[in-house]
């Protein structure tokens, strides 16, 4: 069965994907696009987590896809997406976008109850389709720059202002965040870290294909982030009718 196109990863790493097809890069054209003075650094961190998602991320990510079905899996997806949603109103806010701090709000309101505690994206059903915002997109926005790109150990790509825009949400990260209770935040944590690695098996064939998966990863990377600073919005001058095109063949494939 294939996995629903509804999950915001997904379907950013698709539109990530579609943009590097679009523009036609090579590996060396990726190799001079970003700024990544710490490359050997990176590719051994890189190495590193490729390692872990191996041996243990992508087997438990197997066995959650074959043992649970597609409802379930949903269910928790939708779960952890609305106790996002603090966050992402806290960043609307500090974004200076009220109409998207009230969509947010409204959401939480009604997938915390009718939707059953967010199991139910009722509110993505009444036309209030889900959006994430969180403090690395907020310092964008402020003009903070990137910095260098970085490889963090098993949080994966990132760059210096995205590492620091983390660091708030591991102080709070959502309304049942409990960092005295360790046991209940690394299974919380593991729990929705196999839950978006089920979401991306189909990713897998992709990485197998590249000459090289790490600078492949960190333009894929630098797409998505540009997309999610630009709420999705396409790049200039590009036709959306090419890369919805593109990317509906990626989604039937």
């Amino acid at each position: 069965m294939k996995q629903a196109s509804g999950s915001a990863l997904t379907r950013l790493l698709r539109a990530g994907l579609v943009c590097l097809l679009l523009a036609g890069l090579s590996p060396a054209a990726w190799a001079q696009s970003t700024a990544d003075p710490w490359q050997p650094f990176n590719r051994a961190m890189f190495a590193f987590n490729d390692g872990v998602d191996r041996v243990l991320i992508r087997p438990l990510a197997v066995g959650y896809r074959k043992v649970f079905p597609q409802r379930l899996r949903d269910g928790v997806n939708n779960f952890f997406n609305n106790l996002r949603a603090p966050t992402t109103l806290i960043n609307d806010v500090l974004q200076g976008k009220p109409g998207r701090a009230k969509e947010t709000i409204d959401r939480f309101l009604i997938n915390s109850t009718i939707g059953l505690l967010g199991l139910v994206d009722v509110a993505g059903r009444l036309g209030m389709p889900d959006h994430e915002e969180d403090y690395g997109q907020t310092l964008a926005l402020w003009g903070v720059p990137s910095g260098p790109y970085l490889v963090l150990p098993f949080l994966g790509p990132s760059t210096i202002r995205d590492a620091v825009g983390k660091v708030p949400e591991f102080v709070i990260a959502d309304p049942l965040w409990e960092p005295g209770d360790t046991s209940v935040t690394v299974t919380r944590f593991a729990i929705r870290a196999i839950d978006i690695r089920s979401r991306l098996l189909d990713v897998d064939r992709i990485l197998k294909m590249q000459v090289d998966p790490y600078l492949f990863m960190r333009e894929l990377y630098y797409q998505n982030r540009q997309a999610q600073i630009l709420d999705g919005a396409p790049a200039q001058g590009r036709p959306q009718q090419d890369t919805d095109s593109l990317e509906q063949q990626l989604l039937e494939n």
